[in-house]
């Protein structure tokens, strides 16, 4: 348990971490909390935002910022998010017609396959695999990130924080909006920023590798081209413990284990989207788990000191709450695939991306994972939502220990 002083509250951290199309389970969670908090008559002032701290990675830092974006009225703010990925599709993210796939998937493709003399030849480097111009202009409209520094000015919220990776120097930056009082860090091969949060921030955070391309931002007196926050990310909890949180919910967007005893078919030969997926899997999600199996044990190690000792330590035990899909993603992708327009799958099954039979079952073989991430279509999506409000509720009792909310119409009882 996190050690408070009297007299304030804990600082509680929001920390959404990345995974494309697979972030939609976020909004279900979030919505599944908000639930559990209506149902037991807690509040949260007149804002209702629970979160001092927000920070996000990735499709996690859009989420993030559309929550910081109206933090002075945060129950309406998830309700935007979750109406915003329940219609969500392809053609809100990317260009998912013919000529725009053609344009830049079908050349980038191709030219990955022949060799990058040709792109010498035509003088014509692809850059990515697919053009999200439409996220751009999609979150150019919905989120006023222009609120964020007066919302910490007047203090509705502490800090908020996006991460971005760096092509250029290969460093991990955390850049952040908070009171002047908060002074950046630097760990190893980690730094963070001060300043305002932008739309481009947003996009090189959410610049999934070789998927959607690098966006240049200043860093160290120069432009440096940033891609996907959750790439070379060793610490995802840490921006948020820097920026001053003191319990964190931690809401992931895959599994953080197997069950144990479940065994997985070894399949064949892996497909390029078998492989793709397994890469873009240890990029999201692995340093998800290993950070939260980290701070678990420096907590179960503080917790065994006297208390003169762990007033005198640089480490301080963090409280957490982890909620992350019950399912696994991946296979709910594969039933799905069919949804997507019909360029973008044409696309993925040369790679090898296939809603056979054989590739539901847990093999990983029909490229699911891959899929998933890439899956910006309401069947999808709305699936996510509903496993994400339903793993909430499902932990229901220890949402409202963590938050010290009342036990669910115990308010009313006590007005009564």
């Amino acid at each position: 348990m996190v050690e408070t002083s009297p007299r304030h509250p804990p600082v509680t951290g929001l920390v959404l971490t990345g995974g494309g199309a697979r972030a939609a389970y976020q909004a279900g969670v979030l919505r599944g909390i908000e639930r559990i908090r209506t149902e037991c008559g807690a509040s949260h002032g007149p804002t209702g935002n629970p979160f001092a701290v927000m920070t996000g990675t990735s499709a996690g830092a859009i989420n993030a910022a559309a929550l910081a974006s109206y933090a002075d009225e945060y129950p309406k703010a998830v309700e935007r998010l979750h109406r915003i990925w329940h219609g969500f599709q392809a053609h809100h993210v990317y260009r998912a017609d013919a000529f725009g796939v053609v344009r830049s998937g079908a050349r980038w493709l191709t030219l990955f396959t022949v060799g990058w003399a040709v792109a010498r030849w035509r003088r014509a480097k692809p850059k990515s695999l697919l053009d999200n111009t439409p996220l751009a202009e999609l979150l150019a409209e919905v989120l006023p990130l222009e609120r964020i520094p007066s919302l910490v000015h007047r203090g509705v919220l502490r800090a908020f924080g996006v991460t971005a990776s760096s092509y250029t120097a290969g460093t991990h930056v955390t850049f952040y909006d908070a009171a002047e009082s908060q002074k950046p860090w630097v760990r190893s091969q980690r730094v963070a920023v001060p300043g305002h949060i932008t739309l481009k921030h947003l996009l090189a955070s959410s610049a999934i590798p070789f998927v959607f391309p690098a966006q240049a931002l200043p860093f160290d007196g120069q432009d440096h081209w940033f891609g996907d926050g959750s790439m070379r990310q060793t610490a995802p909890l840490s921006p948020a413990i820097h920026l001053g949180a003191e319990r964190l919910l931690v809401i992931g967007a895959g599994r953080l284990h197997e069950p144990p005893g479940e065994k997985r078919a070894a399949g064949g030969y892996p497909s390029l989207a078998q492989i793709g997926g397994h890469a873009l899997s240890n990029i999201f999600l692995d340093a998800l788990a290993v950070d939260i199996e980290r701070a678990q044990r420096i907590n179960a190690t503080l917790s065994l000191l006297p208390a003169e000792l762990r007033a005198h330590s640089a480490l301080r035990p963090v409280e957490m709450l982890v909620i992350a899909p019950s399912q696994r993603l991946d296979d709910i992708a594969v039933r799905h695939i069919a949804a997507l327009p019909s360029p973008v799958r044409t696309m993925l099954r040369a790679v090898g991306v296939s809603q056979s039979a054989g590739a539901a079952k847990g093999t990983g073989a029909g490229g699911g994972a891959l899929a998933s991430y890439l899956l910006f279509e309401s069947d999808f999506t709305r699936e996510l939502i509903a496993l994400g409000e339903a793993d909430a509720m499902a932990r229901a009792d220890e949402v409202r220990a963590f938050f010290h909310w009342p036990a669910a119409g115990a308010a009313l009882s006590g007005a009564a």
